[in-house]
Order: C-alpha cells, then structure tokens, then sequence
C-alpha cells in the first residue's frame, strides 16, 4: 500500500496538471528544453499574467524551475519532479 505522502503528492500534481494550458506549458517545456516567460507567452493563447499564475502553480508542484537570467525569468521542466509525478501515476 502506498505512504500517504505519495498519495498527497500525487493529488499535487494532478491538480498542478488539471488545466490544459499548464498541460500546453509543460509540453512546451519539454521540446524547448528551457526558455524565457515571453517565449511562452508568445505560444500560448492566454495574457503573460495568466501565464505568470499558471507558471507559479507548476512550481510550487515542483513540475517546473525557474531562474532568474536578468531581467527575465527562464523557465524548465524539473526532470525529477516529472519524473516522480509519471512513476505515482503507474503506480496508481
């Protein structure tokens, strides 16, 4: 039986990944590799304040990383905590 710390993790991510333009950022993410908020913004169809929220939510799930690169903010997939996100989700 799995810890419920892999159950509320599990709920994290799920809820982190229960809109399709935090689904579209991910997905852009992993083919980009990395890139800056206004790259994003420029792909999605949503304002940069949307994305900003969306962003900060994936981040707070620990999907995403984000580091400062001067004025901007560059953005990537958190590899581990992808990958701990596919494996619960077998697991389920």
């Amino acid at each position: 039986m799995k810890s419920t710390q892999d159950d509320e993790k599990l709920a994290a991510y799920a809820k982190a990944l229960g809109h399709p333009i935090r689904v579209q950022i991910m997905r852009h993410l992993e083919r980009a590799g990395a890139c800056q908020t206004g790259s994003l913004v420029d792909s999605l169809p949503v304002a940069q304040s949307t994305v900003s929220e969306h962003l900060r939510i994936l981040r707070e799930a620990g999907l995403v990383c984000g580091e400062i690169d001067g004025p901007r903010r560059c953005y990537c997939v958190n590899t581990q905590g992808l990958a701990t996100a596919r494996r619960l989700l077998q697991e389920l």
